[in-house]
Protein backbone atom coordinates (compact mmCIF):
# COMPACT_ATOMS: atom_id res chain seq x y z
CA UNK A 1 0.00 0.00 0.00
CA UNK A 2 3.00 2.22 0.91
CA UNK A 3 4.67 1.52 -2.57
CA UNK A 4 1.23 2.40 -4.45
CA UNK A 5 0.91 6.16 -2.47
CA UNK A 6 4.66 6.68 -3.43
CA UNK A 7 3.72 5.53 -7.17
CA UNK A 8 0.61 7.37 -7.07
CA UNK A 9 2.43 10.30 -5.94
CA UNK A 10 5.26 10.22 -8.30
CA UNK A 11 2.62 10.24 -11.36
CA UNK A 12 0.37 13.31 -9.17
CA UNK A 13 3.80 15.29 -9.61
CA UNK A 14 4.98 14.55 -12.81
CA UNK A 15 1.35 15.18 -14.17
CA UNK A 16 1.34 18.45 -12.02
CA UNK A 17 4.68 19.45 -13.88
CA UNK A 18 4.02 18.61 -17.13
CA UNK A 19 0.96 20.75 -17.09
CA UNK A 20 2.64 23.50 -15.83
CA UNK A 21 4.81 23.52 -18.50
CA UNK A 22 2.33 23.10 -20.91
CA UNK A 23 1.21 26.27 -19.75
CA UNK A 24 4.20 27.76 -19.63
CA UNK A 25 4.46 27.11 -23.04
CA UNK A 26 0.60 27.92 -24.55
CA UNK A 27 1.45 30.08 -27.49
CA UNK A 28 -0.66 32.53 -29.54
CA UNK A 29 -0.91 32.73 -33.23
CA UNK A 30 0.03 36.00 -34.44
CA UNK A 31 0.16 36.59 -38.37
CA UNK A 32 -0.41 32.66 -38.88
CA UNK A 33 2.50 31.58 -36.53
CA UNK A 34 2.44 30.47 -33.58
CA UNK A 35 4.60 32.96 -30.67
CA UNK A 36 6.42 30.58 -28.04
CA UNK A 37 6.88 32.49 -24.67
CA UNK A 38 10.58 31.26 -24.69
CA UNK A 39 11.94 33.08 -27.83
CA UNK A 40 12.63 36.33 -27.79
CA UNK A 41 10.91 38.88 -29.22
CA UNK A 42 12.70 39.01 -32.46
CA UNK A 43 12.72 35.30 -32.91
CA UNK A 44 8.72 35.51 -32.66
CA UNK A 45 8.18 38.26 -34.85
CA UNK A 46 10.67 37.37 -37.87
CA UNK A 47 7.81 34.24 -37.97
CA UNK A 48 4.61 36.80 -38.40
CA UNK A 49 3.08 37.05 -41.93
CA UNK A 50 1.77 40.64 -40.18
CA UNK A 51 4.93 41.98 -38.96
CA UNK A 52 7.05 42.03 -42.06
CA UNK A 53 7.18 46.13 -42.51
CA UNK A 54 8.31 45.95 -38.84
CA UNK A 55 10.76 43.26 -38.98
CA UNK A 56 12.33 44.87 -41.69
CA UNK A 57 12.46 48.38 -40.51
CA UNK A 58 13.90 46.60 -37.15
CA UNK A 59 16.73 45.04 -39.36
CA UNK A 60 17.16 48.55 -40.54
CA UNK A 61 17.34 50.40 -37.56
CA UNK A 62 19.68 48.27 -36.23
CA UNK A 63 17.55 47.18 -33.26
CA UNK A 64 17.69 43.49 -33.76
CA UNK A 65 20.24 42.64 -31.22
CA UNK A 66 19.09 45.28 -29.03
CA UNK A 67 15.62 43.75 -29.15
CA UNK A 68 16.98 39.86 -28.53
CA UNK A 69 18.69 41.28 -25.46
CA UNK A 70 17.52 40.11 -21.78
CA UNK A 71 14.77 43.06 -21.75
CA UNK A 72 12.47 43.09 -20.41
CA UNK A 73 10.58 45.13 -22.86
CA UNK A 74 6.65 45.92 -23.82
CA UNK A 75 6.37 46.25 -27.47
CA UNK A 76 3.09 47.90 -29.29
CA UNK A 77 4.42 46.11 -32.64
CA UNK A 78 2.35 47.78 -35.71
CA UNK A 79 0.91 45.34 -38.16
CA UNK A 80 1.99 45.69 -42.04
CA UNK A 81 -1.91 46.84 -42.33
CA UNK A 82 -1.06 49.82 -40.18
CA UNK A 83 2.21 50.57 -41.73
CA UNK A 84 0.42 50.86 -45.12
CA UNK A 85 -1.82 53.42 -43.18
CA UNK A 86 0.71 55.67 -43.37
CA UNK A 87 1.27 58.32 -46.17
CA UNK A 88 2.19 56.83 -49.52
CA UNK A 89 6.53 56.18 -49.44
CA UNK A 90 6.88 57.16 -46.11
CA UNK A 91 8.06 53.37 -44.98
CA UNK A 92 10.45 53.71 -48.32
CA UNK A 93 11.73 56.74 -46.97
CA UNK A 94 12.22 55.86 -43.46
CA UNK A 95 14.44 52.60 -44.39
CA UNK A 96 16.94 54.86 -46.52
CA UNK A 97 20.13 54.26 -44.46
CA UNK A 98 20.25 58.09 -44.52
CA UNK A 99 16.98 58.22 -42.55
CA UNK A 100 18.21 55.64 -39.62
CA UNK A 101 17.80 58.05 -36.78
CA UNK A 102 14.16 58.91 -37.94
CA UNK A 103 13.30 55.25 -37.87
CA UNK A 104 15.45 54.63 -35.06
CA UNK A 105 13.21 57.11 -32.99
CA UNK A 106 9.58 55.81 -34.61
CA UNK A 107 10.62 51.91 -33.28
CA UNK A 108 12.07 53.02 -30.38
CA UNK A 109 8.98 54.70 -29.50
CA UNK A 110 6.84 51.76 -29.72
CA UNK A 111 8.83 49.93 -26.76
CA UNK A 112 8.27 50.99 -22.79
CA UNK A 113 11.06 49.29 -20.21
CA UNK A 114 9.60 46.41 -18.58
CA UNK A 115 7.20 43.82 -18.84
CA UNK A 116 3.70 44.94 -19.04
CA UNK A 117 0.41 42.50 -19.21
CA UNK A 118 -2.78 44.32 -20.36
CA UNK A 119 -3.65 43.53 -17.08
CA UNK A 120 -0.76 45.89 -15.68
CA UNK A 121 -1.62 48.51 -18.35
CA UNK A 122 -5.09 48.67 -17.21
CA UNK A 123 -4.52 48.45 -13.26
CA UNK A 124 -2.54 51.59 -14.23
CA UNK A 125 -5.02 53.05 -16.25
CA UNK A 126 -7.68 52.20 -13.41
CA UNK A 127 -5.20 54.27 -10.79
CA UNK A 128 -4.77 57.17 -13.38
CA UNK A 129 -8.42 57.86 -13.21
CA UNK A 130 -8.70 56.51 -17.03
CA UNK A 131 -5.11 57.23 -18.30
CA UNK A 132 -1.79 55.70 -17.78
CA UNK A 133 1.28 57.79 -19.26
CA UNK A 134 4.31 55.32 -20.70
CA UNK A 135 7.60 56.65 -20.60
CA UNK A 136 8.90 55.03 -24.07
CA UNK A 137 12.36 54.32 -24.78
CA UNK A 138 12.79 56.21 -26.98
CA UNK A 139 12.31 58.96 -24.13
CA UNK A 140 8.66 60.05 -25.34
CA UNK A 141 5.19 59.43 -24.27
CA UNK A 142 2.23 57.49 -24.53
CA UNK A 143 -1.28 57.37 -23.21
CA UNK A 144 -2.83 54.23 -22.58
CA UNK A 145 -6.59 54.07 -22.24
CA UNK A 146 -9.64 51.92 -22.67
CA UNK A 147 -12.75 52.02 -24.56
CA UNK A 148 -15.10 49.07 -22.83
CA UNK A 149 -12.76 46.52 -23.14
CA UNK A 150 -10.05 47.83 -25.60
CA UNK A 151 -7.03 48.87 -24.75
CA UNK A 152 -5.45 52.06 -27.07
CA UNK A 153 -2.73 54.32 -27.40
CA UNK A 154 -2.24 57.85 -28.06
CA UNK A 155 0.70 59.27 -29.49
CA UNK A 156 2.35 62.72 -28.40
CA UNK A 157 0.63 64.28 -31.92
CA UNK A 158 -3.05 62.81 -30.71
CA UNK A 159 -2.54 59.98 -32.86
CA UNK A 160 -4.67 56.48 -31.79
CA UNK A 161 -3.74 53.01 -31.75
CA UNK A 162 -5.95 49.96 -31.05
CA UNK A 163 -4.40 47.08 -29.51
CA UNK A 164 -5.69 44.22 -31.81
CA UNK A 165 -3.40 41.07 -30.12
CA UNK A 166 -2.48 41.48 -26.37
CA UNK A 167 -0.57 39.62 -24.12
CA UNK A 168 1.70 37.62 -26.68
CA UNK A 169 4.64 36.73 -24.29
CA UNK A 170 8.29 36.32 -25.02
CA UNK A 171 11.41 35.18 -23.20
CA UNK A 172 12.33 38.79 -22.98
CA UNK A 173 8.58 40.65 -22.52
CA UNK A 174 5.41 40.81 -24.36
CA UNK A 175 4.33 42.54 -27.45
CA UNK A 176 0.32 43.91 -28.00
CA UNK A 177 0.15 44.16 -32.07
CA UNK A 178 -1.35 47.33 -32.68
CA UNK A 179 -3.39 48.41 -35.78
CA UNK A 180 -1.52 52.27 -36.20
CA UNK A 181 1.98 53.20 -36.69
CA UNK A 182 2.17 56.08 -33.19
CA UNK A 183 4.53 59.03 -34.01
CA UNK A 184 6.69 61.04 -31.09
CA UNK A 185 7.16 64.47 -31.52
CA UNK A 186 9.74 65.19 -33.62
Amino acid sequence: MKNLFKVALVAFAFLSASLAFAQMERTVEVGGAPMYPSKNIVENAVNSADHTTLVAAVKAAGLVETLQGKGPFTVFAPDNAAFGKLPKGTVETLLKPENKGQLTAVLTYHVVSGKMGSKEIADAIKKGNGKATLTTVQGGKLTAWMKGKDLYITDENGGQSKVTIADVWQSNGVIHSVDTVVLPKM
